[in-house]
């Protein structure tokens, strides 16, 4: 999730928005907010959400059956509580996708198994023998040259991994968090991506020009499959996401994109743990041969698939202010390898959690919040906020040709970024909603939410809305491992999602929504300016 920071001249319409509240300071509910606190903490009920999400139904590809299945299931429990949910359907995706098994083992005198992944949208292989070719160092000339037809071809070069003497997983120091109050550059925000993305730069063919040129000439030589390594992961952690159509153009997201499409001609792909990727490089180094034997099975749709969002509302009960929402949100869908828990199966829960609290609060008071609360659970973000984007064309349309539900939205906000508890907002540059956010922190603050940054972050369904000049947040989250081990990994499941911690982010997240549904005016809102966004996903992150 990219993350940039404003000017200075942000900065200071941040300290006088601040100033401004020492006159004109923001109510907070106290009633609502010990409620939320008591029965989220005490009662909650968001690790049996994701555990329906995560063991049940994940992985959650986008236009498969797991999806569907988890859809149908948020549905049901929306409606359990009180809210009337819908799938809204936006579309056509492309190809429905499911790995059924997929099995790689070194043959010969010496044979071991190896840890694979397919990647989505690659076709099936009746279990067969092959001998196996590493190109990651040839020439061009060479590998133009090599006979690669029915092989298994190694892609890149071996990666060499270092032992993890600092651990995996961490948390916001309170410097980094009051150096992002300040707009210093914090090496950690987001997680360790700064780190992962140097690291990938420094991997020569790791999703770039030489890497794609080579994969464009090895997919036309017909190879049995395709293996790589990806640019991070080790102990047996594998990153993985989908495959590449044969001779797409454009970026690792186009070229996956392609090959979701109906009748896109697929390679099979996999990508294996680093460890077995090294020691075959290392036994080819030596000229002795490696011989494996691989299957995969899949099923996929033959046509078109079209996706769905799923959409909850609690109806709003003040006519003054009818038809405005307060919103929330978070993707449903998933990569493949694990079953979607911290991308984003946590932010999911929490959004369905939010949700529960809120409503439970309105029937124990006999209440009603006074703008609708709408819950949405995206698909397609991975392949680029597909669903979120969708949404916000059918009802919102753009900043320059907004349609009339534009102006109801009085703010949305995002949960996706792992596990990790909440630590305060990104502001998106929107310096005027300071006050507002650092009064609904406060009742959070010996919880560890306090950090307000008027700095951005990308790569996630807020931008959708940020996009078109309504207010979308996304929350600063402790990055723990979630680029170390789970983002987009087959560790990316519900053992490693931290109860306290997606607790404590229910209750921030009803709060803010509630606020934002009870408050006499919308949140403010900002000038829509240029931007270039940075998907989820892109260049293999």
């Amino acid at each position: 999730m990219r993350t940039s920071f404003v000017s200075s001249l942000s900065t200071l319409v941040l300290a006088a928005a601040l100033a401004a509240q020492a006159t004109t300071p923001e109510p907070v509910d106290a009633k609502a907010v010990a409620f939320f606190l008591d029965e989220g903490l005490q009662r909650s009920q968001v690790m049996e959400h994701l555990s329906w999400l995560c063991d049940v139904h994940g992985p959650r590809v986008t236009g498969s059956q797991n999806l569907q299945n988890a859809q149908k299931w948020a549905i049901e429990t929306f409606a359990k509580m009180g809210l009337g949910a819908r799938a809204e359907t936006w579309g056509p995706f492309g190809r429905g996708w499911k790995c059924e098994s997929a099995t790689m083992q070194v043959l010969g005198d010496n044979p071991w198994p190896v840890l694979a992944y397919a990647k989505v949208w690659s076709p099936g292989i009746a279990r067969t023998e092959a001998e196996v070719v590493h190109v990651g160092a040839m020439t061009k000339e060479a590998l133009q040259a090599a006979d690669l037809a029915g092989k298994i071809v190694l892609l890149d070069d071996p990666r060499a991994i270092s032992e993890p003497f600092d651990g995996t997983s961490r948390r916001f120091t309170d410097k980094e968090l009051q150096d992002m109050a300040e707009q210093k550059p914090v090496e950690a925000q987001g997680g360790d991506r700064r780190a992962a993305a140097a690291r990938a730069a420094a991997d020569g063919r790791s999703g770039f020009q030489r890497r794609e040129e080579m994969l464009t000439i090895v997919q036309q030589k017909r190879p049995l499959a395709i293996v790589d390594r990806a640019g991070k992961g080790d102990y047996g952690t594998v990153f993985v996401q989908g495959a590449a159509a044969v001779n797409a153009p454009g970026t690792p997201r186009e070229q996956r994109q392609r090959a979701s499409a109906a009748g896109a001609e697929v390679i099979p792909q996999f990508t294996i743990a680093v460890e077995h990727y090294n020691r075959m490089c290392r036994v080819l180094a030596k000229g002795l041969p490696v011989r494996v034997a691989v299957e995969l099975k899949v099923s996929a749709t033959e046509g078109e698939v079209d996706d769905r969002n799923v959409v909850a509302d609690l109806a709003g009960g003040d006519a003054a202010i009818g038809g405005e929402f307060a919103m929330l949100g978070a993707h449903l869908d998933s990569w493949q390898s694990g079953t979607g828990a911290t991308d984003n199966g946590c932010g999911s829960a929490v959004v369905i959690e939010a949700a529960r609290l809120i409503a439970e609060y309105c029937k124990q008071n006999g209440c009603k919040p006074r703008r609708t609360v709408r819950a949405c659970l995206w698909s397609g973000e991975e392949q680029g906020l597909l669903g979120s984007r969708a949404y916000v064309k059918q009802h919102l349309g753009t900043a320059e040709a907004p349609t009339g539900e534009h102006a109801k939205v009085a703010g949305y906000f995002n949960l996706d970024n792992g596990t990790g508890r909440v630590r305060g907002v990104y502001l998106q540059g929107n310096a005027a909603v300071a006050p507002v956010f650092q009064a609904w922190l406060a009742p959070f603050h010996a919880h560890g939410a306090s950090t307000i940054t008027v700095g951005d972050t990308g790569g996630t369904d807020h931008l959708a809305f940020h996009g078109v000049g309504v207010p979308g947040f996304q929350f600063i989250q402790d990055p723990v491992s979630y680029d170390t081990r789970t983002h987009h990994s087959n560790m990316d499941v519900w053992d490693h999602a931290i109860a306290d911690d997606l607790k404590q982010a229910s209750v921030v997240m009803a709060s803010f929504v509630w606020h934002t549904a009870q408050r006499d005016a919308k949140l403010p809102r900002q000038p829509v300016a240029p931007r270039t966004e940075r998907t989820p996903g892109a260049g293999g992150r």
